[in-house]
């Protein structure tokens, strides 16, 4: 099979698998939704009725409000001011410290803005013990899904039914908010419980709850390994460095201490190339799952129906957009001659 470009044969997750490394036959699967769907062996940890598991109609249902809730200029306007005072005050933490663990410090500040845009949680207990148990969640997306006790399925299972559990109790909270006439957050779990398709339906409750938990798994480790390799890049490339003091200070010095809004990023043409260079040399998306529906050819060699093949990416992520804003922003603050870290290592190492 090396030889066609399909990679690797073996049987995980419950079922024969093609591991596909290769661009050509990457570009055939994820070109080819009629011949592929994308399945994941532990959807229902992710959630059986949210964005990365459903199909067809419902998919571009539910991936066009969300893309609307996070990509479009209003909501990322919200979003540039309201990750600032966040990667400000994780900047200031980090270069009082003579050492930080990158991968760790950028978990911590991505899960707090995550937590703010997605649930308007604030920093704390509660927020502490979201983020463990996400740390759990993940680390049994990709396991064997075999359900018995002390295995990383099962406990990935017990972690998803907690975190469930808190984001109703949110949702609850919201309900007598809006009963009682307050306010209304804005958040992203708002938006999904105030949603309407064009039948005038809203989500039902375990529509919006699987969905804010498939949008966390999409992005908080990514988003984090993403601020990671940027501070790798920033140490690496000095000359990077500077052309983005050279095309960022005299914004800053226009500002006058305000936070910089999402039109201002727009301007910063270099800023948003590294951004993109960034995401490409990192490569911090996480493999997706394809499964065949029929007998494919390709070069000659069939792939049996129900054979499993994960690579890149096959779907354009519904928080594409949101992720390059933050990176945007964390470039911004690390180009600023007030906040230098002096030294850090990417992940934490056995002493």
């Amino acid at each position: 099979m090396a030889h066609l470009g399909l990679g690797s044969r073996t049987h995980l997750f419950g079922s024969p698998a093609i591991i596909a490394y290769t661009p050509s036959i990457n570009k055939f699967i994820l070109q080819s939704e009629s011949n592929f769907k994308l399945e994941w062996p532990s959807v229902q940890i992710v959630g059986t009725n949210s964005l990365v598991a459903v199909e067809g109609a419902s998919h571009s249902r539910l991936k066009g409000f969300v893309s609307r809730a996070i990509n479009q200029p209003d909501a990322l306007r919200r979003v540039a001011l309201m990750v600032q005072p966040r990667v400000a005050a994780a900047f200031q933490s980090w270069s009082s410290k003579g050492r930080i663990i990158a991968f760790k410090e950028a978990k911590k500040v991505t899960f707090e803005n995550i937590g703010k845009f997605f649930a308007s949680f604030e920093p704390g207990p509660l927020l502490d013990n979201l983020d463990d148990l996400f740390e759990g969640l993940l680390n049994g997306i990709r396991t064997y899904p075999i359900n018995f006790p002390e295995s990383s399925y099962h406990y990935a299972g017990q972690c998803r039914k907690k975190a469930v559990a808190i984001f109703r109790e949110q949702m609850e909270k919201k309900r007598k908010n809006k009963r009682d006439g307050s306010e209304a957050t804005n958040d992203l779990m708002d938006g999904l419980m105030n949603f309407k398709d064009d039948e005038g339906k809203n989500l039902s409750e375990i529509e919006v709850l699987d969905n804010i938990v498939s949008l966390v798994v999409a992005g908080y480790k990514s988003a984090a390994l993403g601020i990671m390799w940027t501070l790798h890049y920033l140490a690496k490339y000095n000359h990077v460095l500077q052309k983005l003091r050279e095309e960022n200070m005299p914004l800053r010095k226009t500002k006058d201490g305000e936070y910089i809004t999402y039109k201002d990023i727009l301007k910063l043409k270099y800023t948003i190339k590294v951004v993109e260079e960034t995401i490409r040399l990192a490569s911090v998306a996480a493999i997706v799952f394809r499964t065949a529906i029929k007998d494919v050819e390709y070069k000659g060699s069939g792939k049996a129906r129900k054979y499993q093949v994960f690579g890149g990416e096959s779907r354009i992520c519904a928080r594409n957009m949101l992720a390059r804003l933050q990176l945007a922003i964390i470039w911004l603050w690390e180009t600023s001659k007030n906040h230098v870290i002096r030294q850090f290592s990417m992940f934490e190492t056995l002493e």
